[in-house]
């Protein structure tokens, strides 16, 4: 039987962590502006697009204290595992929309605001409901849930017939699966004892097309599945699983996020023929990341195997703070800004890369 994506979860354990990634050229000079009729960016997922609604939960999963978000307009620290801005802000912009997606638990901001964008996203979270118990972070059933209280508020702001449209003209965009993978199957032992890991990336997916179908009953039509990065190259895991040559990327993680990502495309093209109308694509980093990493100079970065971070090789979250002296004093340089989230400037790029490719078909 395949897991209700609506029912809140009876099994525990867990953990944390992710990523998106992507590589260089002075910031400006870029950045693909689109004509196209999407009147808002809905999100849901991890910590690579949470914007702050960490902020609001009691977990200790959270960035919202210096030097995170030191390169954000005011230098305010959002809530954003980055040094600035995420890959969703700048497709926003890039949809002539708000420069950023807010945070649809935090209090500064109303329906007004949010009719443009919204994140549901929870640092720390996945497909997998136990992913997010174990650290209290917003799970993916409650993330839909939290739509459907939005959808509401839409709807008694606009009416029912204005904010249908904007629901379905809106597009909605994914990030998970790097948490279940390394985290909740690799270093918590419950589900590696429950199953092998391709049944549970069998696992994973199957949440996958329940919620694609769950959100289009509720609506959505453009949908942007985003797979996996080269998860084998976060500092964290050269850090936590490296062999003799110390700092190389772990291929075996890497054909593990191909693998999942191969199951998600596959998942993309059964939903397009089986769902009437629906405009779902598979958004794919993991080999221009590879490209990047292996070769920086050719995008002008020159540290792809740490974060700036204090020392960049574990840090992140509460050890990511403000006092440790080992932080760089400039990210553009940087791969990663601690040593599990890339820099606003690989934001900018995979942004620039997905408008250019899966995004392409919204336009």
């Amino acid at each position: 039987m395949r897991p209700n994506m609506v029912t809140p979860p009876t099994t525990t354990t867990t953990t944390t962590l992710p990523w998106l990634l992507f590589t260089l050229l002075p910031p400006l000079l870029l950045f693909t502006k689109l004509e196209a009729k999407v009147p808002a960016i809905i999100v849901f997922g991890d910590s690579t697009v949470d914007a702050g609604n960490n902020n609001q939960v009691p977990t200790l999963v959270r960035s919202d204290f210096a030097p995170y978000g030191r390169d954000f307009e005011g230098g305010k620290p959002t809530g954003r595992f980055s040094n600035g801005r995420l890959v969703t802000d700048f497709v926003s912009e890039a949809f002539g929309l708000k420069p950023f997606v807010p945070a649809y638990l935090d209090p500064g901001y109303g329906i007004e605001d949010l009719a443009t964008g919204v994140t549901f996203a929870s640092a720390g979270s996945g497909y997998d409901n136990a992913t997010a118990h174990l650290t209290n972070v917003i799970p993916l059933w409650k993330q839909l849930e939290n739509f459907k209280d939005y959808k509401n508020k839409l709807s008694n702001h606009f009416g029912i017939t204005k904010a249908e449209q904007i629901l379905q003209e809106a597009l909605y965009m994914t990030s998970m699966g790097t948490n279940d993978i390394v985290l909740n199957y690799y270093l918590v032992p419950e589900r590696s004892i429950q199953f092998t890991i391709e049944g549970y990336e069998n696992f994973l997916v199957s949440i996958a097309d329940n919620f694609v179908v769950e959100l289009y009953k509720l609506g959505a039509r453009k949908i942007s599945l985003a797979g996996l990065p080269p998860i084998g190259c976060l500092p964290l895991m050269r850090t936590l699983f490296f062999k003799s040559n110390k700092g190389d990327c772990r291929e075996e993680f890497n054909n593990l996020a191909r693998n999942f990502n191969g199951m998600l495309k596959d998942l993309v093209s059964k939903l397009r023929k089986e769902v009437k109308d629906i405009k779902l694509v598979f958004s794919n980093t993991l080999d221009k990341s590879l490209q990047i990493i292996k070769s920086p100079h050719l995008y002008g970065l020159e540290h792809v195997g740490e974060g700036c971070c204090g020392t960049g090789t574990f840090e992140f979250g509460f050890a990511c703070h403000d006092l440790n002296k080992f932080t760089c004093t400039n990210a553009t340089t940087y791969a990663f800004w601690d040593a599990a989230h890339p820099t606003e400037t690989l934001y900018r790029i995979v942004a620039d890369h997905l408008i250019k490719t899966s995004l392409a078909e919204f336009t």
